[in-house]
């Protein structure tokens, strides 16, 4: 993998177009959202790491993660990701996380992940504002 492979990949979430993003993504991704919060967990399909954070984060933040990339590093086929969310919850909370994406390619295709983030404010993001489950 290169640099620019990396950022061409991560250019649908950037877009808001999630579908994109996931079309390079594993059927059986091997997922670990870190930390302590509605969010993390460990998801053995993409199936289930989507339910379990991008549809729940779809029913606080009106218009996405609003996700960019900040730096991409690249060894072989693993990639650091720095990626930054500059959301607005429906609260009107600013969510200005940051993520550092530890992520494993197999022929161009993500199998693994594994997400560090700010749990402090993605738990404060759900306090303020509950969704049915």
């Amino acid at each position: 993998m290169t640099e620019d492979q990396v950022r061409d990949i991560f250019r649908g979430l950037e877009k808001g177009d999630g579908s994109a993003f996931f079309n390079h993504v594993a059927p059986n991704v091997d997922w670990t959202v870190m930390g302590s919060h509605p969010l993390a967990g460990h998801y053995r399909s993409k199936q289930a790491f989507t339910a379990s954070t991008f549809e729940k984060l779809a029913k606080v933040l009106p218009y996405g993660a609003q996700l960019a990339v900040e730096q991409v590093l690249v060894c072989g086929d693993r990639a650091a990701v720095e990626l930054r969310s500059n959301a607005t919850a429906k609260s009107g909370l600013r969510f200005d996380n940051r993520y550092c994406w530890m992520v494993t390619f197999s022929a161009g295709i993500i199998v693994e992940v594994r997400a560090y983030l700010d749990s402090a404010l993605v738990a404060r993001l759900f306090e303020e504002n509950p969704h049915p489950a």
